[in-house]
């Protein structure tokens, strides 16, 4: 059943619609705003048993790059050019994995609130890199939320990404498009 989070049309791109993004950034403060802004895109750390670590949103070079678990290697080594981290870890398509691409090692640990895949929180332990998932009461949650919150698509927000997450086939069928690199959307 494909989600409407991830929808591939019919010319080979897809729409990754992102309504709540404009709402939160709506309900920020100018100060607010002006804090999440001086941000830096990336991070690298030294970790205890990784070495060199960049964290990042997507990928090295981009924030809205899509690369997955089953992209090529000459696709991952084009994304990891010119970055000497060890590890990176790596998220924007809410799919956890851990896969190793040109001597690099490479995680997404998922998402917390927004999974696609299989229901409940999910995130990375490390430093041996360990993916994990927290189950937790799906059904509570999206009511709680659909009683607190004031955006207005938080009904179908719950249902999208709380009581019916997208499969890892669905979201591999509509991200794979752009994770080869052939189309924009």
């Amino acid at each position: 059943m494909p989600t409407p989070c991830v929808t591939p049309a019919a010319d080979g791109h897809i729409t990754i619609p992102d309504p709540i993004a404009g709402w939160a950034a709506g309900e920020l403060r100018p100060d607010q705003l002006a804090v999440l802004d001086g941000l830096p895109l990336s991070v690298t750390i030294d970790v205890d048993g990784l070495g060199w670590v960049l964290f990042r949103h997507a990928t090295p070079r981009d924030d809205e790059e899509v690369v997955l678990v089953d992209s090529p290697p000459e696709r991952w080594l084009e994304v990891l050019a010119g970055t000497e981290a060890e590890t990176v870890v790596c998220g924007h398509t809410h799919m956890p994995f851990a896969r190793l691409a040109g001597r690099r090692r490479i995680v997404n640990p998922g998402s917390v609130g927004m999974p696609y895949g299989t229901a409940g929180a999910h995130w990375a332990l490390g430093p041996g890199v360990q993916l994990r998932r927290t189950v937790f009461d799906a059904e509570s949650a999206a009511r709680v939320l659909e009683e607190t919150s004031a955006y207005p698509g938080i009904a179908a927000w719950a249902t999208d990404f709380l009581r019916n997450p997208a499969s890892d086939l669905e979201a591999l069928r509509g991200f794979s498009p752009r994770a080869r690199g052939t189309t924009a959307t």
